[in-house]
């Protein structure tokens, strides 16, 4: 069974992709890191995935589902961080009302940093493939109000990355991902 995280490596013509999406791959690295250096070993498999040609019509993504879809019932959910890494305020959601109630309770654990909503619909190109499937998705939502500064930008470099808002993006990761690959269940569907 298979916790799946991940970000994408795809800078577009301009910029360096730093934002867009290079922090929503470090989160994603960093929260199995995390979990390694803390010596924790989840009841289920944590797949980190960093996706090629997002920009390109999700031809990475569509790649892997095609290879791995035979096993859609081992996928756990499916977790994309694509909208920067600013300051994060929770997570969107995609997948039945029982997974969301278990979802809401895993996000009171980071009532400590103030990171505790629960949204509708994840989105994320590289894990539509899985939620139209009936897989449960999580994005990352984060302050949207300087991303559009940056997108698709020659401004889209590493000056853009705040250390200390990517830390908050990455604890979010973490827990999520560890907690659901721990749990005795699956997340319903």
């Amino acid at each position: 069974q298979i916790v799946l995280i991940s970000g994408h490596l795809d800078s577009w013509d301009v910029g360096q992709g730093a934002m867009d999406d290079g922090g929503g791959a470090f989160i994603s690295w960093e929260a199995l890191s995390l979990i390694k250096d803390l010596g924790l070993r989840p009841k289920r498999t944590l797949r980190l995935v960093l996706w090629t040609g997002e920009e390109q019509g999700g031809v990475g993504a569509e790649q892997y589902y095609q290879l791995h879809k035979e096993n859609i019932s081992n996928f756990d959910i499916v977790m994309e961080s694509d909208e920067g890494t600013f300051k994060p305020s929770g997570l969107a959601f995609t997948g039945s009302a029982k997974a969301r109630d278990i979802v809401k309770e895993i996000m009171t654990l980071l009532q400590p940093i103030n990171v505790t909503k629960v949204y509708d619909d994840a989105d994320g190109t590289d894990i539509n493939y899985w939620m139209r499937d009936g897989v449960p998705g999580a994005s990352l939502r984060d302050d949207l109000s300087k991303y559009f500064w940056f997108h698709h930008s020659q401004g889209d470099t590493m000056t853009v990355q705040d250390p200390n808002q990517m830390n908050l993006c990455a604890a979010v990761w973490t827990v999520v991902s560890y907690v659901i690959a721990d749990m005795e269940e699956m997340l319903p569907r």
